[in-house]
């Protein structure tokens, strides 16, 4: 495989159209959404209970990993109260005039969508909680003495909020979310149906071990399984007959450098860095990053989740240590009990 092939393949990644064609690929059924059954069914109790007493369902508070569907949940919610839905982020909110802006031009039972709330500013924040709370928006109008308080009504609507790190929320905030859900990693074959779902929109053939050769690696994260389905798509429409094939979907996954795990060469360089650089560990994780030259935000939010959760790293009072699942997965030999603390 040449670099221009492979660049070729890869270039799409930096693309604003592919976020375009994520979001084509988002299930607008709740019949269609896999996976996440427990938060499923809290949310049609909620919104059922919601249009019988005919008021603006409460607001919600959703968290976990980034991918896990948090922005396709918050839509099939819209959907179901019948309601329009404005979508917004944390970062974008600058002053709480932005704020005022959106608010005093949302109607009864709209939602308000805000991705990445945790990142919302203090003053923005506090302009939130009468919002939220009173369905009321203070404005101050005027400087110094003469300045005087504005409040405004506004019609009940309702707050959608998503992060992936719910421990920057501060509590006042958090506690005036009244559905508040968790999103999981995802199990194979519930990847395996978001997958088959949505190569059947990109008209794509593709076999069954195909596809579960993608769930398999797909780190438990139907974002991640969409993004190599499309990989895949690419690298059988240059170097194949344009049918996804599991032969062809193990070379394309190989160019990528995704191995059976899901892991790819980030994660694995994270994981060689503590074992060759440190010993396995235990050490911190701003330690790692310089080693690796990656942002320790991106390490936390990204890397380790599903390093955790596979087993492969372990979070002490000291910090990050390697497992034996980590060394024998990369090949290693193991580490004598005097050269390191037993590992899991």
């Amino acid at each position: 495989m040449t670099d221009k092939v492979k660049n070729k393949l890869l270039e799409e990644e930096k693309n604003p159209e592919e976020e375009i064609l994520l979001n084509s690929l988002r299930v607008k059924a709740w019949t269609d959404f896999a996976g996440q059954e427990n938060v499923k069914e809290g949310l049609k109790i909620a919104i059922t209970a919601a249009k019988k007493r005919k008021e603006a369902i409460e607001h919600i508070l959703l968290y976990g990993p980034p991918g896990l569907g948090k922005t396709t949940l918050s839509h099939l919610i819209a959907g179901e109260m019948g309601s329009n839905i404005r979508v917004t982020s944390g970062p974008a909110i600058e002053r709480a005039g932005d704020l005022a802006s959106i608010l005093t031009n949302l109607e009864k039972g709209d939602i308000l969508f805000i991705d990445e709330i945790h990142r919302l500013n203090k003053v923005v924040e506090e302009t939130l909680y009468p919002a939220m709370e009173d369905f009321a928006l203070d404005i101050v109008i005027g400087k110094g003495p003469s300045a005087r308080t504005l409040r405004l009504e506004l019609p009940q609507f309702t707050i959608i909020g998503a992060t992936t790190r719910i421990g920057l929320l501060s509590a006042p905030l958090r506690d005036r979310f009244g559905v508040v859900h968790r999103l999981s990693f995802y199990l194979p074959k519930e990847l395996e149906k978001i997958i088959k779902n949505a190569a059947k929109k990109l008209e794509v053939p593709i076999d069954e071990e195909s596809i579960s050769e993608l769930a398999k690696r797909a780190r438990g994260t139907p974002r991640v399984g969409l993004k190599l389905l499309k990989r895949a798509r690419d690298y059988v429409q240059v170097r194949g007959e344009g049918k996804i094939t599991s032969l062809m979907v193990k070379e394309a996954l190989k160019m990528l450098e995704v191995d059976e795990l899901g892991l790819d060469s980030s994660d694995r360089r994270f994981i060689k860095a503590i074992i060759e650089k440190h010993n396995g560990g235990p050490v911190g994780v701003e330690t790692i990053a310089a080693t690796i030259s990656e942002d320790p935000g991106t390490i936390e939010e990204v890397i380790e989740p599903y390093m955790l959760q596979i087993g492969f790293l372990k979070k002490t009072n000291r910090g990050r240590m390697a497992t034996k699942a980590a060394y024998r997965h990369l090949g290693f030999d193991l580490p004598k009990e005097k050269e390191q603390q037993k590992l899991l």
